[in-house]
């Protein structure tokens, strides 16, 4: 695993902030407007209030109070939710484990808390006290309207989202019986189209991995390998083996066999990052046939694919319909990007078409 992605550093470009401030400097009343105003926009909200104590989510003597009496955590699924357990990770690990899920987390309270923070000036105050960590902006309370408030997290939360780290995922696999040879180890010019596709790819991310079996050209055996998620098939294997190596990074997947990938297409790729988006599936022609590979997917898409895959719902496109999965439809100038190639017949032409080309 990447080291740049443990020990907690990645709390830094996820979408946690504080909303801090003394009593009555109008902390919660803020949260409650800014929440639909988000809600608007496609972002799910999680509110945390720090340094709650003495909270009843039961009824004493009700069955799940019994249960969790007895030392069991305790879930309850209907309409609404909770889990209810007895001890937890830290602060830290809950608060990563929320952005699984929520697009935006909101911290109320406790002014001491280490995360980046909006600090709220009670009347009288000038500044927030020297203990009040990382404070990111200062709102007075002749500032504190909803509007502007909005405006400064949005335009936060839109950086946070692009500071993401951007990997990139090449699917490979064995011996193709329809290509009659490996087609990763396909030769244009004496390089392979995986080497080629390395070499797009590293263009645009921070690292490139390879997923799935089978011989690599020596000159890329530093390349980190992982094999495919054990009881899958396909793509899904490839998508979720990477999600689940490296679950706070978001994702470039690309497969072996698509050898005219353009520069430009990855570019557009990560254009259409944004807050509240989880996958970029493209819908080249319109008609609603979705490019799950040469696709673009966020950390938060792990739990949807794990989903998929308890339901055996094996294709990558079943993600379609779901929250933040956008299908945009790609310029036809990059529609040449998406072209895979699986047998001799079709090698032959895209032969003469990278001839044309050159």
């Amino acid at each position: 695993m990447d080291p740049l992605m443990t020990a907690g550093q990645d709390l830094e470009y996820l979408p946690v902030i504080g909303l801090c401030g003394s009593s009555g400097a109008g902390k919660t009343t803020l949260i409650e407007a800014l929440i639909p105003k988000f809600s608007a926009r496609g972002i799910r909200v999680a509110v945390v209030k720090h340094g709650a104590h003495r909270v009843r989510v039961d009824a004493p003597g009700k069955d799940s109070d019994r249960f969790f009496q007895a030392g069991a955590d305790v879930a309850l699924f209907g309409e609404e939710h909770f889990f209810r357990c007895h001890e937890t990770t830290g602060f830290f690990s809950f608060l990563r484990s929320l952005c699984l899920d929520y697009d935006l987390v909101l911290v109320e309270g406790h002014a001491t808390t280490e995360v980046a923070k909006i600090w709220l000036l009670g009347r009288g105050h000038s500044a927030p006290p020297e203990n009040a960590g990382r404070i990111l902006h200062v709102i007075s309370p002749e500032e504190r309207r909803v509007e502007p408030v909005f405006d400064w997290i949005a335009q936060w939360l839109d950086a946070q989202c692009r500071r993401v780290p951007l990997y990139g995922c090449l699917l490979i696999g064995g011996k193709s019986s329809r290509m009659g040879q490996p087609k990763h180890l396909i030769k244009e010019d004496g390089v392979t189209w995986l080497e080629r596709a390395v070499v797009k790819l590293e263009s645009q991310v921070r690292q490139v991995v390879l997923s799935g079996s089978g011989e690599i050209p020596a000159v890329l055996s530093h390349l980190p390998r992982l094999a495919d998620a054990p009881g899958l098939a396909g793509p899904m294997a490839g998508l979720l083996a990477a999600l689940r190596w490296q679950p706070m990074v978001s994702w470039l997947v690309a497969a072996c066999d698509q050898p005219d990938i353009d520069p430009r297409t990855l570019a557009w790729l990560k254009a259409q990052r944004a807050p509240g988006v989880r996958a970029v599936l493209p819908d080249l022609k319109g008609d609603g046939y979705l490019e799950p590979l040469l696709a673009w997917y966020d950390f938060r898409c792990l739990h949807p694919v794990e989903d998929l895959a308890c339901r055996g719902a094996l294709r990558i496109s079943g993600l379609a319909g779901q929250t933040g999965v956008i299908t945009p439809q790609p310029p036809l100038s990059l529609h040449g990007s998406w072209r895979n190639v699986n047998t001799p017949e079709e090698l032959e032409r895209e032969t003469s078409f990278s001839a044309n080309k050159a």
